[in-house]
């Protein structure tokens, strides 16, 4: 367990917005050194300013441009770090995007796919690569939060699927390297965070503004990109309540098991729970899986 804090370093990917900027101001408010990781240029300058304003304690705070896609660029990443400081204490592979993909996974693009899968799994990965190496070598107690949602995570959203087969990789991935941390007998912990107990109020629906070329849709879409204020006058219209959660509420709950040494980050409420007991019943008793028919990611 990382119980304290202030000198530490952290080093967040995704993390000029959202859950990733979060992070990032909660952890200078707990007085560590703070790495700020993100695709984006400008609102990465935007977000050292903002996270530099709560550090305490003499804490730092640093901005280095990073596609967590490219290996090489995760590798730069982790030389800026333990170049500016003496420690990685945490890694939070927080990075994401939505996918651009509609309709029936028949007629998604596959540079859907490909896209999603080099941020949300590869960049998960390249993380690991690049930093658990040097955090080992550290031999001092340190700890990797890999960023999942319920979205998969849990029981995929239909019409999101592939974001949701990628959220799902994640969690394996973290069980994977969880166990072989705890084999090698390592200082360091690991936990998959799961957003929420709701809809969390994030720059993912608008992720297509940062879309390489190399993964350029090749067709235009049929309908207009969803937003979250689509989502919730959806919400309204079937007499639902749009319940959501703010991304201090979830960096909080990530900083909490970070102390504590959890796993699995997974605050209660919402659907969540009664959604892994249908999902686990199911399994158990080889039952088709009609808890997708009713599924509502709240």
């Amino acid at each position: 367990m990382l119980t304290d804090l202030p000198g530490k370093t952290a080093v967040v990917t995704g993390a000029a917005s959202g859950i990733g900027l979060a992070l990032a101001k909660l952890f200078a408010g707990e007085g560590m050194n703070v790495v700020l990781a993100d695709v984006e240029e400008p609102a990465l300058e935007r977000a050292v300013q903002e996270v530099a304003q709560h550090a305490t304690a003499g804490a730092r705070a640093i901005g280095h441009v990073t596609d967590v896609s490219l290996p090489e660029s995760v590798n730069a990443l982790a030389d800026r770090a333990f170049d500016a400081f003496p420690s990685v204490d945490v890694l939070c592979n927080n990075a994401g995007v939505g996918s651009g993909a509609e309709g029936p996974m028949w007629q998604h693009e596959r540079t859907d796919w490909q896209w999603a899968f080099a941020v949300n799994i590869w960049g998960v990965f390249h993380g690991v690569q690049a930093f658990v190496p040097r955090m080992l070598a550290q031999n001092t107690p340190g700890h990797v939060v890999n960023t999942s949602s319920p979205d998969g995570g849990i029981a995929p959203l239909p019409t999101a699927s592939v974001y949701a087969v990628t959220k799902s990789a994640i969690v394996t991935m973290t069980e994977a390297l969880y166990a072989q941390l705890t084999q090698a007998d390592a200082k360091i912990g690991a936990s998959v965070l799961f957003p929420g107990p709701h809809m969390v109020r994030t720059g993912l629906w608008e992720s297509y503004r940062n879309r390489p070329d190399r993964f350029a849709k090749t067709r235009p879409r049929q309908t207009p990109y969803p937003t979250l204020e689509g989502w919730e006058q959806a919400m309204k219209s079937a007499g639902l309540e749009a319940r959501m959660t703010e991304p201090e509420e979830v960096a909080a709950h990530a900083l909490e098991g970070i102390r504590t040494g959890t796993f699995w980050i997974l605050p209660k409420g919402g659907s969540s729970d009664d959604l892994i007991r249908r999902r686990s019943q199911s399994m158990l008793e080889r039952a088709n899986p009609e808890y997708l028919e009713k599924f509502i990611l709240d």
